[in-house]
C-alpha cells in the first residue's frame, strides 16, 4: 500500500470519528432539551392544577370591612365587650320595638349547656345591628376571641351597617353555649341562591328549629334555649347609619344615647332570655331589673 493511500484512509477515518462524535453531541443536546422541556411541562401542569384547585375550591370570600385595626380595634372591641352594668341597668328596655317571643320546646342544649342559637349573614343589615346586642349581651357570660368587622351589604337596605361577624370566632362561657352560623359572605355572587358567596350551612337541626318557629326563614334569628326566639332586628339598622365602629362603641356606655337605647336595650332583652336558660346565673347578672324583663316577652305563633 502506498503512503498517499495509506494517508487517505487515516483522514477518512478521522472524519468518520469526527461525523460520529458531532452525531453523539448532537443526541446529548436533543436529550437535554427534551429532559427540559419535559420538565417545564411537568412544573406547567401542577401549576395549572393548583390554580384550577384554588378557583374551584369552596373556601369563602369576606370583602374588607374598613374597619380599624391595631390599637384601635382592640378599643373597640374592649368597649363593646365590657359596657358598665349601671349603664345598661339605666337603658333598661331602652328603645326596642321587637322583644325575644316566649316559646316552648324541648330544651336546646350543647356540651352540657344550655345552647343560644344564631343564624345569620354577613350582608344582611338587620343581622348587623342585632349582633351589637348579642355581643354586649353574651360578653356578660363569657368572653369572645376572634372577632373582626365587616359591614353589611351595600346594595341592600341600611347599606354598609358596620358589624361584625361571627365566623371563625370563639365564644367561652361556663353558663351557655352560642352557635352563630353566618349562612353568606357580604360578597355579592350572582351564582348563589342567597345571591352572596356562602359561608356556613346551617345543620338539619338547626335548620328545623328555624322552619318551626320561623316558617319565614328570615334572619336573623337566635333561639335562647328553645324558651324565647328573635326572629328578626330588635330594633332599625338606621341608629347606626353614618357611624363609625369606633363612635358606636363609645356611645354605649352614654345611656342617653340613640345607639345604647337600641343597642343596650336589646342586649338587655337578650341578657333576661339567657338568664332564664341559665337559671338565673350567674346573679351578679341575672338581677331583679333583667329579670323583669321577661314579663314583656309576648308568646310567639310557632311555639
Amino acid at each position: 500500500m502506498s503512503k498517499a493511500s495509506g494517508a487517505g484512509q487515516s483522514a477518512g477515518r478521522r472524519e468518520r470519528i469526527a461525523a460520529q462524535r458531532a452525531a453523539e453531541r448532537r443526541r446529548a443536546v436533543r436529550n437535554r432539551v427534551l429532559i427540559v422541556s419535559g420538565a417545564v411541562v411537568v412544573i406547567l401542569v401542577i401549576v395549572i392544577v393548583f390554580v384550577v384547585a384554588k378557583l374551584s375550591s369552596k373556601t369563602p370570600t369576606t370583602s374588607a370591612s374598613n374597619g380599624p385595626t391595631g390599637a384601635a380595634l382592640a378599643k373597640v372591641i374592649a368597649e363593646t365587650t365590657s359596657v358598665p352594668a349601671s349603664t345598661l341597668a339605666q337603658v333598661g328596655a331602652g328603645s326596642v320595638s321587637t322583644p325575644p317571643a316566649a316559646v316552648s320546646g324541648a330544651p336546646l342544649t350543647s356540651g352540657g349547656k344550655p345552647e343560644m342559637l344564631y343564624i345569620g349573614a354577613e350582608y344582611c343589615p338587620y343581622c348587623a345591628f342585632e349582633r351589637w346586642g348579642m355581643i354586649v349581651s353574651l360578653s356578660r357570660f363569657g368572653s369572645f376571641s376572634g372577632l373582626r368587622t365587616i359591614h353589611s351589604s351595600s346594595t341592600d337596605v341600611y347599606p354598609n351597617t358596620p358589624t361584625w361577624t361571627f365566623y371563625k370566632s370563639t365564644y367561652t362561657s361556663k353558663y351557655v353555649m352560642f352557635t352563630p352560623v353566618e349562612e353568606t359572605t357580604n360578597v355579592p355572587d350572582k351564582n348563589s341562591p342567597a345571591g352572596y358567596v356562602p359561608l356556613q350551612t346551617p345543620t338539619p337541626a338547626q335548620q328545623a328549629l328555624l322552619s318551626k318557629y320561623n316558617p319565614g326563614g328570615s334572619i336573623p334569628f337566635v333561639n335562647f334555649g328553645n324558651k324565647y326566639v328573635i326572629t328578626g332586628a330588635s330594633a332599625l339598622p338606621s341608629v347606626l347609619a353614618g357611624k363609625s365602629w369606633a363612635t358606636i362603641a363609645a356611645e354605649l356606655s352614654d345611656a342617653s344615647s340613640p345607639v345604647a337605647q337600641a343597642v343596650n336595650g336589646t342586649a338587655n332583652f337578650m341578657t333576661a332570655a339567657i338568664c332564664k336558660m341559665t337559671s338565673n346565673q350567674p346573679a351578679s347578672v341575672c338581677t331583679p331589673s333583667v329579670t323583669g324583663l321577661q314579663a314583656k316577652m309576648a308568646s310567639a305563633s310557632g311555639s
